[in-house]
């Protein structure tokens, strides 16, 4: 049974701070590289981060060097630590297996609200 089930998400100030959770079922996380999407009203779903199974990362450059990905190969899980939020990146936070399309399955995703 697939699984992605993300959470974490909340309101932010500008410039705050906030921490995603993912939690992916075996099927997925033990094979894959693992990603941080996103989608803001009116916008297509943007790549935003992979971690491979031995810890290597990548970033787009929209989020480099303010986010920050892992993963936990016991758990199951990848986590998304996001810092100096902006509004730009409010939009609903989706995890998948790298280079995930829209024939996938996508879980429901976590809302991130960055507002004064």
């Amino acid at each position: 049974q697939v699984q992605l089930v993300e959470s974490g998400g909340g309101l932010v100030q500008p410039g705050g701070s906030l921490r995603l959770s993912c939690a992916v079922s075996a099927s997925i996380f033990s094979i894959n590289t693992m990603g941080w999407y996103r989608q803001a009203p009116g916008k297509e779903r943007e790549f935003l981060a992979a971690v491979w199974i031995g810890g290597s990362t990548n970033y787009a450059e929209s989020v480099k060097g303010r986010f920050t990905i892992s993963r936990d190969n016991a758990k199951n899980t990848v986590s998304l630590r996001m810092n100096s939020l902006k509004p730009e990146d409010t939009a609903v936070y989706y995890c998948n297996k790298f280079l995930a399309s829209a024939r996938d399955y996508w879980g429901q995703g976590t809302q991130v609200t960055v507002s004064s």
